[in-house]
């Protein structure tokens, strides 16, 4: 039975307080470049070479749970065991930029994360892949290739395809401290919004459907009380 929404810290007031950076424009990162269009098809067409046969499902753990970017036909609260929801990719760009960077969500290595698994319409397979690649994969490397792994539903298992950090790449930020992780999220804005905005929409989303990720819960709370201390509201 879903665990019923909580009231969050976080708001969109606070996130209005933010000062909004232009787009800051394209970071260069260590040992990458752009991802032309002949990387988008060959990642394309990797994943689907290497998935299972029978239905296309995703596993969304961030961003893609309220922002899906995809078509899909049906959704299911699925868990992904071996895999924590973790702000662990450095981002200057797309919500934070080079004075200011941040952290986006991105599934790391141990314990396990509750999520949605929605599933692609069998005959629009190929061209909703490209659209949720071309969201994902902006630079070759990426430091966060897609995936199929193993989740668990209540109707059974499925095999999903999901984004996970590759912890060698130069963009992987471990060790860090929920205290430190909100640090990098109260501030950083970019050419998509603030970190804080991130923060809001993803909690939200996951307390609407029921699933209570204690680490985002406390994070969300820290950056909430950041954004006061720095921008204190008007009386």
């Amino acid at each position: 039975m879903p665990l019923k929404p909580r009231s969050l810290h976080l708001t969109a007031e606070h996130v209005s307080r933010i000062p909004v950076i232009e787009d800051p424009g394209q970071p260069v990162y260590p040992d990458t470049r752009p991802a032309l269009d002949a990387d988008y098809d060959a990642e394309v067409k990797r994943l689907i070479d290497t998935g299972p046969d029978g239905d296309f499902w995703i596993f969304a753990y961030g961003s893609l749970i309220w922002n899906p970017a995809t078509e899909f036909d049906q959704q299911r609260i699925a868990i992904a065991g071996g895999w924590h929801r973790s702000f662990c990719l450095f981002d200057a760009r797309y919500r934070g930029n080079p004075k200011q960077p941040g952290l986006m969500l991105c599934l790391d290595r141990g314990g396990s994360c509750r999520g949605v698994a929605y599933r692609i319409p069998s005959e629009n397979i190929k061209a909703n892949l490209d659209k949720l690649i071309r969201r994902e994969m902006s630079m070759v490397p990426s430091a966060f290739p897609g995936r199929w792994i193993k989740v668990m539903t209540e109707q059974g298992p499925l095999t999903a395809l999901t984004f996970t950090i590759n912890r060698r790449n130069a963009r992987y930020v471990g060790g860090l401290t929920l205290a430190e992780r909100a640090d990098r999220l109260a501030q950083p804005h970019g050419w998509k919004g603030s970190m804080a905005e991130y923060v809001l929409s993803t909690v939200a989303m996951l307390e609407e459907l029921g699933i209570h990720d204690r680490n985002l819960w406390n994070i969300q709370k820290l950056v909430a009380e950041r954004i006061e201390h720095h921008w204190p509201a008007r009386t």
